[in-house]
């Protein structure tokens, strides 16, 4: 009788144990495994601090996320894939006893970054590839991610090399803004075509962070100008949801990436933190539900319950739900993601351990080489899941 009861009770329990979410320490082990895969598969050994763009690397991709024609993959990686690991790594530094574990990788990074810095042109700033092999353009949006990346250090370690460095880059993304179409930065040095959000988004959030770290007003009034304009100009009607960018004949472009959208999220939770002011966190609440409505009826897998556009823009917008979850704790929209990840982990890993981009279990996926930016994502985004876990244990 107890065998049967035992068994009709697994039956019953069955369909909640198979879709319960792993453990906090279950998403350690997660972000670690895959951050130090990472680490192994991704370095290139001759370079301190510098990556290879995919793995397997063949150095035949074509690279897509530049200003004109594609760019061939090279020795080593461009800015924005290297600022993934970054990225990642600041966020391992936030768990329980594994500041120590992380610190070394975290000063061989900040000389990997500073690899990128170009000092040749003024103002100083970071161009998409390392300086001692050739002259590049130099995107604002990549900038702000080094911003960014700077301020996460600084606030893991208070090392006040780290503040300066965010600071005077900056005062580099602040040399793209002009009063065309009411205000706003370019997309890279020297070109005056368009305002996107990534630039513009990445742009508040370093201002914003750099004011968290020192509290100088003049850091918090830059990250209003930014995103007042930016949730002015670039925020979809119709949507409710950030467009990629404007054309200076005011025009917007109706490409809605999920990172956009998630910057502004982050940025209005920030704002209303500093100022107290209850329209950015009103702004934060509807920013977030329009994109959670608009990303979950986009056409997607069954598996899934958003549409995947690229794994490092749907940890963006990640960022930005985690900011306003821990201010109205509702977790609706952390949920969805953190259901197609661990779907994504459980049924589309390759067979060197790596996450396809769509984050499904597609052959010819599989079978590719995975950029370094889908795969470092993926160790930053448990790393977030196990601190929410741990912080709700």
């Amino acid at each position: 009788m107890k065998n049967i009861l035992a068994l009709v009770l697994t039956i019953i329990l069955l369909p909640c144990l198979l879709w319960a979410q792993p453990t906090a320490n279950i998403y350690k082990q997660r972000a670690e495994a895959m951050y130090g895969l990472v680490w192994k598969s991704y370095r290139v050994s001759k370079y301190t601090g510098l990556f290879s763009e995919n793995y397997p690397t063949g150095k035949s991709d074509s690279l897509n996320y530049f200003q004109g024609e594609a760019v061939k993959e090279k020795e080593v990686s461009f800015l924005w894939p290297f600022s993934g690991v970054f990225t990642a790594t600041n966020i391992l530094m936030r768990g329980h006893g594994l500041k120590a574990k992380y610190k070394p990788y975290q000063d061989s990074l900040v000389i990997g970054i500073e690899q990128y810095r170009d000092n040749r042109r003024k103002p100083p700033g970071y161009q998409a590839y390392p300086v001692k092999f050739e002259k590049t353009d130099r995107y604002y949006d990549d900038n702000g991610l080094v911003g960014i990346d700077y301020m996460e250090s600084y606030f893991n370690t208070r090392n006040p090399l780290y503040l300066q460095r965010a600071k005077e880059v900056f005062q580099f993304i602040l040399s793209g803004w002009n009063n065309d179409v009411g205000g706003g930065v370019t997309w890279l040095e020297g070109h005056n075509d368009q305002k996107p959000a990534c630039s513009n988004g990445m742009a508040t959030l370093t201002a914003l962070k750099i004011y968290e770290g020192c509290k100088e007003p003049y850091y918090l009034n830059q990250g209003k100008r930014f995103y007042n304009w930016m949730y002015t100009t670039l925020r979809d009607s119709s949507t409710g949801i950030i467009t990629n960018d404007v054309k200076l004949d005011g025009k917007q472009n109706r490409t809605f990436w999920t990172y956009n959208t998630g910057s502004m999220i982050e940025a209005a939770v920030m704002l209303y933190k500093f100022t107290g002011e209850k329209k950015y966190l009103e702004q934060a609440k509807q920013l977030a539900l329009s994109s959670y409505i608009y990303y979950s009826n986009l056409p997607h897998s069954k598996d899934l319950k958003l549409h995947i556009d690229v794994p490092w823009f749907v940890t963006v917008l990640f960022r930005g739900y985690e900011a306003l979850y821990r201010i109205d704790h509702n977790y609706k929209y952390l949920a969805a993601i953190e259901h197609d990840l661990n779907y994504a982990w459980q049924n589309s890993r390759d067979k060197y351990g790596f996450v396809t981009k769509s984050w499904l279990p597609h052959e010819k996926q599989l079978e590719k080489p995975k950029w370094l930016l889908d795969e470092a994502c993926i160790a930053e985004l448990y790393a977030r899941l196990y601190l929410l876990k741990s912080k709700a244990n």
